[in-house]
């Protein structure tokens, strides 16, 4: 019986890559040995090695780098506490550095029990009244209970609602900061806030952040048909989200990050990426890419996961142009949400790189 399912998931497996994988077709990728004449080379492109790949940040923030090689050098808190500071309250890039900063300190502890993140300890400890402190250890917890607790153990809620208390204190410490906010919208997931009290913390957030696309994307997973929701109110969500978007804004990517959410388990049917859905929600996130301002903090984000979707669905030389934009990192959705995002990332940045030479692509066609 067990080879019987054993075979069973290999077909299924074939059937989901194989088209995409070995193509028989004029104009299609065809496998080769490694070495040989006819393999991609994504190097040649000047794409980063598997191995140095940064798995902590979506693109590039050399600031907030320099600040986690000091603290976590030193174990000194005080530089991160400076940069949060200088970081203005309103956009994206405070929401992404103090998810930078909590993630970064639950590394350490998952590394080193007990010793890691001594720094935010300290912090906390030292300086009660900062709100990046009290930011950053709400994010702490909330990663620590989705990392290592159950929905059905009491350690989780636990956790939670004491980033809850902390998220109040970092309101009070920090008005008109939508983080507290935002941190909460994970912790409503968690706690399976009501509707009500989830429009009312909702609300908070918009009044603040009103184009917060990172706030939208924690919103969306909360209504998601995984958690509190369904397919149909994801979707309404995002796309009421993307009509009222205003010129530039990123937020006309979010019905794709929906389309994400709701992935079948296993997609047998080759045509499910070129499908009427996929391609509207593609073609509105690469509309989203084009009009954004080219230093807007999310455009990473969109690009990643445009890249995953533009490989499934063959569309060779549009994702490998996404590629070149992001190259270098991989900490954002999709690759995330794999146990090992570099190698995920890599696998689909050899298939485009394949992909785009059999259709004549080479580096010197590709443009800036």
């Amino acid at each position: 019986m067990d080879i019987l399912w054993f075979l069973i998931a290999v077909l299924v497996l074939f059937a989901a890559l194989g088209p995409l994988l070995l193509r028989r077709r004029s104009g299609g990728i065809r496998l080769a040995a490694p070495g040989s004449p006819d393999a991609a080379d994504p190097q040649e492109y000047g794409f980063v090695r598997q191995e140095a790949l940064d798995v902590r940040l979506p693109g590039p923030d050399q600031d907030l780098l320099d600040v986690l090689d000091v603290v976590q050098r030193t174990q000194d808190w005080r530089a991160a506490q400076q940069l949060l500071a200088g970081t203005p309250k309103e956009g994206e890039v405070r929401w992404q550095r103090v998810q930078a900063f909590a993630g970064a300190a639950s590394l350490e502890l998952a590394q080193r029990p007990g010793e890691g993140g001594r720094w935010l300890r300290d912090w906390r400890a030292e300086s009660p009244k900062d709100a990046g402190g009290a930011q950053v250890h709400a994010e702490f917890l909330v990663q620590q209970a989705w990392r290592s607790s159950s929905a059905d153990k009491d350690d989780w809620r636990i956790i939670l609602e004491e980033s809850r208390d902390l998220c109040a204190q970092a309101a009070l410490l920090s008005p008109g900061d939508p983080v507290p906010y935002i941190v909460e919208l994970s912790i409503a997931r968690g706690l399976a806030y009501s509707r009500p009290e989830f429009d009312r913390l909702w609300a908070k957030v918009i009044d603040r952040a009103p184009t917060h696309l990172g706030a939208h994307l924690v919103a969306l997973h909360y209504l998601s048909e995984k958690w509190h929701g369904s397919r149909a109110e994801s979707d309404s969500f995002a796309t009421m989200a993307a009509s009222r978007a205003p010129q530039g804004s990123l937020l006309a990517a979010l019905p794709l990050f929906s389309v994400y959410d709701h992935l079948p388990e296993v997609i047998v049917v080759n045509s499910f990426y070129r499908s009427a859905v996929v391609t509207r929600a593609v073609e509105g996130a690469l509309f989203a890419v084009h009009a954004a301002r080219p230093d807007d903090p999310m455009l990473a984000h969109v690009r990643h996961l445009l890249i995953l979707f533009l490989v499934r669905s063959e569309r060779w030389a549009e994702a490998v142009r996404q590629i070149a934009a992001v190259d270098g990192y991989v900490g954002a959705l999709p690759w995330t949400h794999s146990p090992d995002p570099a190698a995920d990332y890599t696998l689909h940045r050899n298939l485009a790189v394949a992909g785009y030479e059999s259709n004549g692509g080479s580096p010197a066609t590709l443009r800036p």
